[in-house]
């Protein structure tokens, strides 16, 4: 069975993988650069220079800790050569899974020509290949509204945010969601003065609104300015710094200043060159239609990952792309994302999985919740950090529906409740099941526990 991938993202390599060992013949074809964007300019980039950051910080704050220090200052260059390094190490072993899974690799810009051939664009022309099945895991880019001035060399994108050789003095960052928020609490611990323009009445509105509105007054205690509910009417380049004109919530316009102006409103799918029409693959507006196996209209053709235009998240695109990969092997498996975390790297990290509050109520599902504030956590306290685990379970039975981390390492924690969650375990088995003391994640206990009113290190109310 000859298989072809397009796109050497988390998606794409990740499926080009699975579907060798399952005995596949695979090509995969690359554009740009192996890992995609979460590896080259995206999730590992970023949560590099946000490691440094953090560092950076803690050494700031070392007298608190009974450590002193003289002199502490950034080296942004060297900074970003780390990044760099851990960048070039994780696609180098990217490079060398495939090659030891027997991945054919060709570099080139893959057109379908057909319902079973591509054309690929390489450096030394262009070649055609045919395949019995074919994934699609082409990824997606930066989206950039039509507003006035945008062209400016000083709006940036995720991407020339990550590529800056020094730290602005004033940022200007349109959009509160994933991106703009680690991205301003990059910059900020690092000096930089910060202002969110978010359309939306809060920011990050996929995450929980409690704990949404903590992180937002965290950010302020930083002098990061956030004005929700607003929107950006034009962009000026004005010689050294760029103004971004604002229709405020109260329907007044104010004008903003910065070094530079981040676009991070979203992404949009990465398919218009890839001939879809080409093969007759149903798509909306460049999201290319799948069903719960991955499969597009057209029989032995897949789509995984952002180009799909549904959750845009690297964990996302793996797992479709095994799924993708079984089923063009003859397996049958389906995706399913009730299990997917969602994370922030914020300080502290932001973490969620399953059913918010508002999510429930808008289904009506008769729900509890279990709340335990991290400052009573004995290993958070050590670390300096504070935050909350929040459980949210049928009223019923019990059953985990959802839950919410705000506090150090939340992004790793969130995985003991996703898997909670796919077993549909209730969370009377989260506190049958002994966690390590001191840790954080004892919390998680304590917070179960709290859903019945029985938490041991708190008051119950």
């Amino acid at each position: 069975m000859k298989v072809v991938v397009i796109g050497g993202g988390p998606g794409g390599y990740v499926a080009a993988i699975r579907a060798s060992q399952l005995g596949g013949d695979v090509t995969l074809v690359e554009k740009e650069y192996l890992g995609g964007t979460c590896l080259n300019v995206g999730c590992i980039p970023t949560k590099a220079l946000l490691h440094s950051a953090e560092i950076y910080e803690e050494a700031v704050e070392g007298a608190k800790y009974g450590i002193f220090a003289n002199d502490i200052k950034i080296d942004f260059t060297k900074v970003q050569e780390r990044k760099k390094l851990v960048t070039k190490q994780l696609v180098s072993g990217v490079k060398g899974l495939l090659a030891a899974n027997k991945v054919k690799v060709v570099f080139g810009e893959a057109t379908f020509t057909g319902k079973d051939s591509i054309a690929i664009k390489t450096e030394k022309g262009t070649e055609t290949i045919k395949a019995d099945k074919f994934i699609v895991a082409t990824g997606s880019i930066p989206a950039k509204p039509p507003i006035p001035g945008i062209e400016s060399t000083k709006c940036i994108d995720s991407t020339g945010a990550l590529e800056l050789q020094e730290v602005p003095k004033t940022m200007i960052i349109v959009g509160g969601g994933v991106i703009g928020v680690e991205i301003a609490t990059l910059y900020s611990t690092l000096g930089c003065k910060i202002t969110i323009i978010e359309m939306l009445d809060e920011i990050l509105p996929m995450m929980d609104g409690e704990l949404t509105k903590s992180i937002r007054s965290k950010l302020a205690k930083k002098g990061v300015e956030i004005n929700t509910g607003a929107k950006v009417m034009s962009f000026k380049d004005n010689g050294d710094n760029v103004d971004v004109t604002v229709q405020m919530s109260d329907g007044k316009t104010k004008v903003f200043s910065g070094d530079k102006a981040l676009i991070s409103i979203g992404r949009r799918t990465n398919t218009q060159t890839i001939g879809l029409d080409k093969a007759g693959i149903v798509n909306d507006r460049g999201r290319i239609t799948v069903n719960n196996k991955m499969e597009t209209n057209v029989p032995g053709i897949y789509a995984i990952g952002d180009c799909v235009g549904q959750i845009m998240l690297a964990h996302i695109a793996s797992t479709q792309g095994e799924v993708a990969a079984e089923n063009a092997l003859g397996h049958c498996n389906v995706f399913d994302s009730k299990t997917n975390p969602s994370c922030v790297y914020t300080k502290p990290e932001f973490a969620s999985v399953g059913l918010t509050e508002e999510e429930a109520k808008i289904k009506g599902i008769d729900y509890i919740v279990g709340k335990f504030p991290l400052a009573a956590n004995g290993r958070a306290m050590i670390m300096g950090e504070d935050g909350m685990i929040k459980i949210i379970a049928g009223k019923e039975y019990k059953e985990i529906l959802g839950a919410h981390i705000l506090g150090p390492r939340a992004t790793d924690l969130i995985q003991e409740l996703a898997l909670a969650i796919q077993m549909e375990a209730t969370i009377d088995e989260v506190i049958a099941t002994i966690h390590a003391h001191p840790t954080v994640a004892e919390a998680i206990k304590e917070a179960a526990l709290s859903v019945d009113k029985r938490a041991i290190h708190i008051p119950n109310k």
